[in-house]
């Protein structure tokens, strides 16, 4: 994400594919099996509500530094149905020349044949949901792969040329311990990633994990274990040469996700799909999820989405600031004053001295960070800044 390019005009796009193949307890993403005649469905609706959206005069002024295929499991599509799909996404908008293309896979749904097909498409970057890398961990989260077929993804998606690679992995699971856990980890470390995303998992409202959890079926580690997997996760990270730059993200110094990297920086964004969400133009924009809902929006020549909230100066720079505080280098004290004319110390006075005075928070020349122990209690410092 070139620093020169200014921030109202910068984005990233996001395409929500809401299909898996069985859907997973600890899930909350919009998403179920596919049945027949889905995907010709879903594409015809996304270059539908393209067509429009691309037409609206505050999308013109966009440009798009990354494209972002996400669900869902986007590699149950056929991989000529992704190509299409991002073919015409690039052809319909204004996209850098640098683009960051990401696709998110999970082993078990895709092949060597598939994974060359979206290299030659124009696909550069690879997310492999593993998840773990503990087949008994992964039989409880109703993962579909085995730890070995989650290598073999890796090794394919090499061969297929790919040089930008992620892989994804849970710590916090029903039944782990610390072992378990770093034997993922060194796992996933020993395939040599460009990246890693490394989640705490967090029960969602309305799964069946959190059902589970509810009735006692399951426990997740107290929190001294998960302490405990943290500071493994510390140690071994230290010796690699990736560098974390936001709370539950590593990667090799110039890979840091770019579609993910404006997320955070509180930037523009496009979603096409069911159950997509934009934020341009100082407004934010749902789509309602459902394939069919979805359909007759996308047909009906409307961009499909709800009629969205627009958010104040205040709020927006609030939700900056949080936002912001996930990355590691911090957020710049000067870049929002820029930004929202309101300056970070004064808005926030007595609490941010408190945060500072509790060693939460450390400056850093003009950028306000987490430090260690911040890190730690993220959620509690977030929660004094909303």
């Amino acid at each position: 994400m070139a620093e020169h390019t200014p921030l109202a005009q910068r984005a990233g796009l996001y395409l929500h594919v809401p299909f898996c193949q069985r859907k997973c307890p600890y899930c909350g993403f919009s998403s179920r099996p596919p049945r027949d005649g889905d995907f010709a469905c879903y594409f015809k609706a996304v270059l539908a509500q393209l067509h429009t959206v691309a037409r609206l005069p505050e999308i013109r002024e966009l440009r798009f530094a990354s494209v972002f295929f996400g669900g869902g499991t986007p590699s149950l599509l056929p991989a000529g149905m992704l190509a299409s799909l991002l073919h015409a996404c690039t052809a319909a908008l204004n996209c850098a020349a640098d683009r960051e293309i990401s696709v998110e896979v999970n082993p078990g749904t895709i092949g060597a044949p598939a994974l060359q097909v979206l290299r030659k498409a124009g696909f550069n970057r690879l997310s492999v949901g593993v998840q773990s890398f503990c087949d008994a961990e992964l039989r409880r989260l109703g993962r579909i792969h085995s730890a070995a077929e989650a290598g073999k993804a890796v090794a394919m998606a090499r061969a297929a040329g790919f040089a930008n690679i992620s892989l994804d992995l849970m710590y916090g699971l029903p039944g782990q311990s610390a072992a378990d856990w770093q034997h993922s980890l060194e796992a996933a470390l020993a395939l040599e990633p460009q990246h890693l995303a490394l989640y705490e998992l967090t029960p969602e409202a309305g799964t069946p994990l959190a059902a589970a959890l509810e009735r006692g079926a399951i426990r997740l580690p107290e929190e001294d274990e998960v302490l405990a997997m943290m500071a493994i996760t510390r140690r071994l990270m230290a010796g690699t040469a990736l560098a974390r730059y936001e709370i539950s993200n590593y990667a090799r110094p110039g890979l840091q996700c770019r579609h993910n990297l404006n997320y955070w920086e509180n930037g523009f964004y496009l979603g096409l799909g069911p159950g997509a969400v934009s934020a341009f133009g100082g407004g934010r924009f749902a789509i309602p999820p459902g394939l069919t809902r979805y359909r007759e929006r996308a047909a009906s020549g409307q961009p499909a989405w709800d009629a969205g909230e627009r958010l104040d100066r205040e709020a927006a720079f609030r939700e900056t600031v949080i936002m912001g505080l996930r990355m590691i280098r911090g957020i710049s004290a000067a870049a929002l004053q820029r930004r929202f004319a309101l300056d970070l110390r004064r808005y926030y006075g007595p609490v941010l001295e408190r945060l500072l005075a509790q060693k939460l928070v450390v400056w850093h020349g003009d950028l306000l960070a987490l430090s260690d122990s911040g890190l730690l209690l993220a959620n509690q410092v977030m929660a004094e800044l909303v």
